[in-house]
C-alpha cells in the first residue's frame, strides 16, 4: 500500500538545504509542542508535486550546540505537521579508510555513547512501559530510496556503515576514535541519537543521509580545522542535494508505518 505522493517528507539538517534545486518555498511556521519549541521555525516547501517540511536542527543561526538540541520537540513538531518519513542530514567524521572528507554515507547502524539528553517520549506519568524493537535504526525502504537516487545521480555514497553518536559539543580524541573503531563504527557524528529513536517511538520512518566532513581524530596526520570542514562541506553538499531532490517523489510514496502502543 502506498501513501499519496503529498504526504509531507521531512528533512533535518543546516538552512543550506532550502535552497534544492527546483524547490518551491511555501511557507514558515513557528510552532510549538507540548516538549517545548523545535529548533527553528517549520519551513514548507514543493519539489514538483511532492510536499517537503524543513526543520533547521541546530536553529537559524546556527546556535543550539549539539547537546542542547531539543530533539523531542523537533520530532514532535515533524510529526504534528504530517511527516511520517525524516531524512536526517548529518555531518560526520570518518574512522574507516574509505571514509574521507566529502564522502557520502547512508548508515545501516548505529552505536549511541550520548548521555543525559532527553531520549524517550515514554516517560512520566505513564499508563504503561513501553519499549520500542530498535534492531534496525534506519528504516529499509527508505535507506533503498536514498540509495537509488544516488546511483541513479551518480553520486558515489557508501551504502553500510555504523554511526556512532559521540555527546559534544567538543570534537573526539584520539583514544576515543580508536575505541569507537574497535566497537565497530564507521563514522562519528553529535546529532544521530536521540533524534532516531524519537522517531521510532512515533512510528516514523527515519533515515540518516551522512556527509563525512573530516577525518575523525587521529585518522590523520594534523588536527581538525574549520577550513577543512568547509572544504568537505563545499565538496559533497551538491552531491546531498541531488540526492534529496531525486528521492523525495518515492519517499512520499511510502506507507506510513503503524505507531508503538
Amino acid at each position: 500500500m502506498k501513501a499519496e505522493l503529498n504526504a509531507p517528507v521531512g528533512i533535518i539538517g543546516g538552512t543550506g538545504l532550502t535552497t534544492l534545486s527546483g524547490l518551491e518555498i511555501v511557507g514558515e511556521h513557528p510552532s510549538s509542542t507540548i516538549w517545548g519549541e523545535p529548533s527553528a521555525p517549520l519551513v514548507e516547501g514543493r519539489l514538483g508535486r511532492q510536499s517537503v517540511i524543513f526543520l533547521s536542527r541546530h536553529g537559524n543561526p546556527h546556535r543550539i550546540p549539539p547537546h542542547q538540541v531539543n530533539y523531542r520537540a523537533n520530532i514532535q513538531a515533524l510529526h504534528d505537521a504530517g511527516v511520517r518519513t525524516v531524512i536526517g542530514v548529518n555531518a560526520v567524521g570518518g574512522i574507516r579508510e574509505d571514509m574521507g572528507p566529502a564522502r557520502v554515507v547512508i548508515p545501516d547502524q548505529l552505536i549511541d555513547y550520548t548521555w543525559g539528553r532527553p531520549s524517550t517520549f515514554f516517560e512520566g506519568d505513564l499508563d504503561a512501559v513501553t519499549h520500542i524493537d530498535f534492531t534496525w535504526p534506519y528504516d529499509h525502504e527508505g535507506r533503498q530510496a536514498l540509495i537509488h537516487a544516488a546511483g541513479g545521480a551518480g553520486v558515489p555514497c557508501s551504502d553500510s556503515a555504523v554511526y556512532g553518536a559521540t555527546q559534544g559539543p567538543r570534537l573526539e580524541t584520539a583514544a576515543e576514535i580508536r575505541r569507537l573503531e574497535r566497537d565497530g563504527c564507521d563514522i562519528v557524528g553529535m546529532t544521530g541519537m536521540p533524534e532516531a529513536v524519537l522517531a521510532a517511538e512515533l512510528g516514523m520512518r527515519y533515515v540518516c543521509l551522512g556527509l563525512v566532513v573530516n577525518w575523525a581524530a587521529g585518522k590523520s596526520d594534523h588536527i581538525i580545522t574549520m577550513a577543512e570542514i568547509e572544504e568537505a562541506i563545499e565538496q559533497g553538499m551538491s552531491g546531498v542535494k541531488r540526492i534529496l531532490t531525486d528521492s523525495m517523489a518515492e519517499l512520499g510514496r511510502l506507507s506510513p508505518l503503524p505507531q508503538p502502543s
